[in-house]
């Protein structure tokens, strides 16, 4: 689907009447703007089209919503801290592109943490297990519930420090200087480390967040609360896309691009470092990256071909990838760059989800045996 539609696409596209669109515009759900060829037309916003047809498909019954939620549906949670609209990253109503350009990690965290100062991270020493560290911390940690908010934030900041620190990082001052001495980073290293981090800080309601924001709820201490978000992130499905990726690289490498693409999406799992389902026209988190760093050799005949057979914009998966490439990393290098900077996101959640006082309790929709068929006398 197009970025912008016309009027005829966009009523074909729902099946309603002139009027139904309109309602749409007017009750904010569509954008609307002038067609810049011809004044007197309108265009329509192609992902809220998408939106709006994908709801309208799912009908509006209870179970219906309720299951959507968990699919990349419908918003469930209500949040301050990042959303995404309109194809951006928004961390507090700025673009985190925008936010990449001139900040660090350490800014961002104040953003997120609602602070008046920027954030200073302690200096630690790790011994190289992010789950050990934040385990020892976690042990030692009080519930949230009642707890000063400083207490809370310097809490927040023990734990994206031992995270780094188990990650590599070494000394004091900002943790993008801290990674590029552990890794001998060059300027131009260093420096897309700093918009890397910026980058991942956060998104919105990924499953990894919703894990931290349920461990919240229920009071749980801030390092127990990301030790829940790190066991999510360490899923293939999650934090995995990278190692995925450099799988599907190597076997483009030794078997030929288009035949190893097509293997992958005869799996049926989608293809690792290249689109994304909340970013239909690509993922601004990637193309920021990219557009300082050129993917080379084997990457870029790989980019190549997935353009080509499926018109697929790289995300930031892949922008890693080309960053670890070009730069030497050490192995992991991605998955703990991602660790790192969404520790600053899970705090954050964790934060706004103590202050709610509400706990996380779905209901679960049975399909199984009745009771009268496991349960002998049980009245019928």
């Amino acid at each position: 689907m197009r970025e912008w539609m016309t009027r005829e696409e966009v009523l074909a596209k729902l099946n309603v009447r002139p009027q139904t669109l309109y309602a749409y515009v007017s009750r904010g759900q569509i954008e609307r703007r002038g067609d810049p060829a011809d004044p007197r037309r309108s265009l329509y916003r192609g992902d809220d089209i998408l939106a709006l047809s994908d709801r309208r498909a799912r009908g509006r019954r209870q179970t219906s919503v309720a299951a959507s939620t968990l699919a990349w549906g419908e918003p469930v949670i209500p949040t301050a801290i990042a959303t995404v609209s309109h194809g951006e990253l928004i961390y507090r109503g700025e673009a985190a592109t925008a936010l990449a350009a001139r900040m660090g990690l350490e800014e961002v965290a104040a953003l997120l943490w609602e602070q008046s100062n920027v954030i200073v991270f302690p200096e630690v020493a790790v011994d190289g297990d992010p789950f050990q560290a934040l385990a020892a911390l976690a042990g030692r940690a009080r519930s949230l519930i009642g707890r000063p908010a400083a207490k809370l934030v310097n809490e927040g900041a023990m734990c994206v420090a031992a995270m780094a620190s188990a990650f590599g990082a070494v000394g004091a001052g900002p943790i993008h200087q801290r990674l590029s001495a552990a890794w001998a980073l060059d300027t131009e290293g260093e420096e897309l480390v700093r918009r890397t981090l910026v980058l991942l800080a956060d998104h919105e309601l990924n499953p990894s967040t919703f894990a931290v924001r349920v461990a919240a709820s229920t009071g749980a201490g801030v390092p127990a609360c990301i030790l829940a978000g790190l066991a999510t992130l360490s899923g293939p499905k999650h934090g995995g896309a990278g190692a995925a990726l450099e799988s599907l690289l190597t076997e483009a490498i030794n078997t030929g691009a288009d035949a190893a693409i097509e293997r992958w999406l005869a799996t049926g799992h989608g293809l690792p470092g290249f689109g994304h389902p909340l970013y239909p026209y690509g993922d601004p988190r990637g193309r920021a990256l990219l557009a300082h760093i050129q993917p080379e050799g084997e990457l870029a005949m790989l980019q190549d071909a997935v353009m080509d057979m499926l018109g697929l914009q790289p995300n930031i998966d892949f922008a890693l990838l080309a960053i670890a490439r070009r730069h030497a990393l050490p192995p992991r290098s991605g998955f703990g760059l991602f660790a790192i900077a969404r520790t600053v996101g899970w705090v954050a959640h964790a934060l706004e989800q103590a202050s709610t006082g509400a706990i996380i309790r779905p209901r679960a929709h049975y399909h199984g045996r009745s009771p009268a068929a496991s349960s002998p006398g049980f009245p019928t």
